[in-house]
């Protein structure tokens, strides 16, 4: 028979490593950076899908899909950001992807959508949702990098 030991959280050898880092987060979600990059991509989301019938292409079917889908898929993507900062990393770089693909989709998707219209609102939305995709996977990227440092081994060993 093996002999298992029960050990607590406090015992765990990256306890204060992983307290750190959220407290990171924490402060990283509260601040007004994080909120409001959430709040703007959540209304960029959901006008990307609205657009269609707000900027009056809804007639063109395919990019009226494709813009439903794209938009709901990257309001899901940065919404709840704010609480989940530091888990968000790769969310954020999806969303980065719907972004440019947001500015390309009147030339890429079939059929004839490349009228003024759907380009000045496709690139407009396009390039906001990258900007503020980018915006969050950098802080995404800052505040994941940042407990990992040698600082943080080094107070870990002092303690054992």
């Amino acid at each position: 028979m093996t002999d298992r030991t029960h050990t607590t959280m406090e015992s765990h050898p990256d306890i204060l490593e992983m307290r750190e880092r959220h407290e990171r987060a924490e402060r990283a979600a509260s601040t007004q950076q994080g909120q409001a990059v959430e709040a703007m991509a959540m209304l960029t989301g959901l006008y990307l899908a609205a657009s269609p019938w707000i900027a009056g292409f809804n007639g063109l079917t395919t990019l009226t899909v494709n813009n439903l889908i794209t938009g709901i898929a990257y309001a899901l993507l940065l919404s709840g950001f704010g609480h989940a900062y530091e888990r968000t990393h790769a969310r954020a770089w999806a969303a980065v992807v719907l972004g440019a693909w947001t500015v390309i989709a009147p030339w890429a998707v079939a059929g004839e959508v490349d009228t003024t219209r759907t380009i000045v609102n496709n690139v407009i939305v396009g390039a906001i949702a990258l900007v503020l995709a980018l915006a969050a996977a950098m802080a995404a990227g800052d505040t994941d990098r940042g407990g990992r440092g040698r600082s943080t081994r080094m107070a870990h060993d002092m303690t054992r």
